[in-house]
């Protein structure tokens, strides 16, 4: 039955897209940070969060690479520099209620399947939770999150079908979305993340403390 009032609550809602990786620990601050500020303001009920794909290294081969050797590469950082944002990165999460566990043998994952099995997980409303717990088995308890073997797990850790999803990482159709996607992502100007787009009109990047995604909330509302 139509309903007005369901119709104008629909509308109301802030649509949130977060644009990240799954290996990326300032977009797992930032989502966390995020959600502290939604559920200090209560407003649990009137947010829609979409996570976009984004690979911050989409050619990391199937056997990964250390991330101390990874980093050092990419950007040049010393290992002293990388124990520094490392340790930052270990309280902000403990403040968060979230684990980063770094050790030496650390290695950084190709996340592409992890991706097509998120968008998988939005047909099931079950997209943020399989974040979650991808993101967790990478940071907190050491798996490999391009390991097809602990890509099944997750999938069933959060109550998804694992045949289902596990077909979509050889379904032609299900790759070429997720490549459009971060195609998309990227013509807009996005090229560093967490990116947070609040209904599609403004955006913010990294991981903002609470009290700043608080005052756009707010404004939204």
């Amino acid at each position: 039955m139509y309903s007005y009032e369901a119709e104008v609550k629909m509308k109301d809602k802030i649509k949130i897209d977060i644009v990240s990786d799954v290996v990326c620990p300032w977009c797992t601050i930032g989502y966390k940070r995020l959600e502290r500020a939604i559920t200090e303001l209560g407003i649990q009920d009137q947010v829609e969060i979409e996570w976009q794909p984004f690979e911050l290294n989409p050619y990391m081969p199937a056997e990964g690479q250390n991330v101390q050797e990874h980093i050092t590469q990419k950007y040049g950082s010393t290992l002293e520099q990388q124990k520094e944002s490392q340790q930052r990165m270990v309280e902000a999460g403990e403040e968060l209620g979230f684990t980063f566990d770094y050790f030496e043998e650390m290695k950084m994952s190709n996340t592409f399947e992890a991706h097509v099995l998120l968008e998988y997980a939005k047909a099931f409303g079950k997209q943020t939770e399989l974040k979650m717990r991808l993101t967790t088995s990478f940071f907190s308890e050491r798996k490999d999150v391009s390991n097809r073997d602990i890509l099944k797990q997750a999938l069933l850790d959060v109550g998804l079908n694992a045949e289902g999803g596990l077909a979509k990482l050889d379904n032609d159709d299900a790759r070429y979305e997720v490549k459009s996607k971060e195609a998309y992502w990227q013509s807009l100007g996005v090229n560093s993340v967490p990116t947070i787009v609040f209904n599609r009109k403004s955006a913010v990047t990294g991981a903002q403390p609470v009290e700043v995604f608080k005052q756009v909330l707010s404004e939204l509302i």
